[in-house]
């Protein structure tokens, strides 16, 4: 990418996912990281002194938008529930870091940095809900241009069957809306996120590609 970051051009990183460390972590630098095609995730439960690490994975995966695959039963799933958009991040942000979750990484410097995006207008959830009004499921991501970062899901194992899933369908809708080639970037593949029509590609093709998106307009979040 030919734009200016603190992360230095893509021809001076590692060969490796993890591109840079710091102690930092403020709502100006994270924008900063996406836009550079790098996002941060803490290093707490490694042997790194650092308290941040800042990622971009060699193989990076997103989500082409007329690629997700919906089953026949995911969309008779997808009836019983109801998807809203910013009405709850707050929750959607906690049940995403939910200690006892496997691989949890959201601590409360992470919680309070997006929620600041969050107030303005950077970063959106999306929440799923039952008939009964439960929060059963949801999302939460970053916002720039054409690219949403997708961050976190999580659905309530109980009463939120596939409802995660159903977040992610709405906010496909939400970034193809009138068209537009956006990019939805998950991070890494995994086998959920492919099962769903997640690819890879390089890490330079996806740069490529993000440099393009965040030329476009971002999508209307209602």
């Amino acid at each position: 990418m030919s734009l200016s970051h603190a992360f230095g051009p893509e021809e001076t990183w590692p060969e490796q996912d993890l591109v840079a460390l710091s102690d930092e972590l403020s709502p100006g630098l994270v924008l900063e990281a996406y836009r550079a095609g790098v996002f941060p995730m803490p290093l707490t439960r490694t042997s790194f002194s650092a308290r941040m690490g800042w990622w971009s994975p060699v193989r990076r995966a997103y989500l082409p938008l007329d690629e997700l695959r919906v089953t026949r039963s995911l969309a008779k799933m997808a009836r019983r529930y109801t998807v809203t958009v910013d009405r709850d991040f707050g929750r959607v942000i906690a049940a995403c870091g939910d200690p006892s979750r496997d691989g949890g990484w959201i601590d409360e410097g992470v919680v309070a940095v997006y929620g600041e995006l969050h107030r303005a207008g950077l970063v959106h959830s999306l929440e799923t809900w039952d008939r009964q009004g439960r929060l059963v499921g949801g999302l939460y991501g970053v916002s720039l241009g054409g690219l949403f970062a997708g961050e976190s899901m999580f659905h309530d194992p109980e009463y939120g069957r596939d409802a995660s899933k159903v977040a992610l369908m709405e906010l496909v809708r939400i970034l193809g809306a009138e068209g537009i080639p956006r990019l939805l970037d998950v991070q890494w593949l995994t086998p959920h996120l492919e099962s769903l029509g997640a690819v890879e590609v390089s890490r330079h093709d996806y740069l490529d590609l993000l440099e393009q998106a965040l030329d476009l307009p971002a999508p209307v979040w209602r």
